[in-house]
């Protein structure tokens, strides 16, 4: 048996087979869980459909995160099917591509916005929706990066909504703790991925995070998959309000993140 089995969980944020979400639902099915994913238009349906009827996933169902109407129907039909919920990872970012490769202090009021509302706030609007789902406790984690305590060069201003991220993990712990519900971040190490095709000069960043790191290489979208099974498992039953790293030892070193 797996350490998921007998538990029902959402995946939030599967874009295509490189994203991290996809690791972490695949890591999770093997784990025994029962899946729910969400997507984002008829385009991305067309993507994330097939790879979560591969799953199995019970539940696959649109899910617009700027929209609060939207998110009610999605966790309403979650309500529906299933009643109760154990575990939601969110894996949800977005900017506008001008602001992550123009000067960060021209930034408009505009992009700011887009930036903290899709990749911060919807955290704090899902686990709303989700919180009186886990009847009996639950886990819920989102998916972070260095950025958020670090100037990377060319990341701009979804360090500053990462970092908006990572203190409302910490708030959402202290308000939702009552309820023996666990909130943690997952700080990931450079992965190629839909999202990360955005940030400027993406592949020098990282040779240069391999370099910096203590295993001298980067981590892989299975590795995340795993260490985020664990923190949504009850192995991790006394783990709450924590920014968890997966970058091969890359935050604790020496390196640098910046890019030469």
């Amino acid at each position: 048996m797996g350490i998921l089995e007998g538990k029902k969980g959402l995946v939030l944020g599967v874009a295509n087979d490189k994203s991290i979400a996809w690791g972490v639902a695949q890591a999770a099915r093997r784990e025994g869980a029962t899946l729910g994913l969400n997507y984002l238009g008829e385009q991305m349906e067309r993507r994330v459909r097939p790879l979560a009827e591969s799953l199995d996933a019970e539940i696959i169902a649109p899910m617009d995160v700027s929209d609060d109407a939207s998110i009610e129907a999605f966790f309403a039909q979650v309500k529906d099917q299933w009643g109760e919920l154990d575990f939601i990872v969110h894996s949800i970012a977005y900017a506008n591509k001008d602001a992550l490769r123009d000067r960060f202090s021209t930034t408009s009021r505009a992009d700011f916005r887009l930036a903290l509302d899709i990749s911060a706030y919807s955290f704090i609007a899902c686990a709303r929706q989700a919180a009186p789902l886990m009847k009996n406790g639950g886990s819920m984690v989102t998916m972070t990066y260095l950025g958020a305590e670090r100037a990377v060069p060319g990341y701009n201003i979804m360090g500053v909504a990462k970092a908006a991220l990572e203190a409302s993990t910490r708030y959402l712990a202290q308000d939702l703790g009552p309820d023996n519900i666990r909130v943690n971040s997952l700080s990931a190490g450079p992965i190629r991925t839909l999202a990360a095709s955005a940030v400027g000069n993406f592949r020098k960043l990282m040779e240069k995070s391999a370099r910096g790191s203590m295993l001298g290489r980067n981590v892989t979208q299975d590795e995340v998959g795993n260490t985020c099974v664990y923190l949504v498992s009850d192995l991790s039953s006394g783990v709450t309000g924590e920014v968890h790293y997966v970058d091969a030892g890359f935050h604790v070193g020496a390196g640098d993140p910046g890019i030469e």
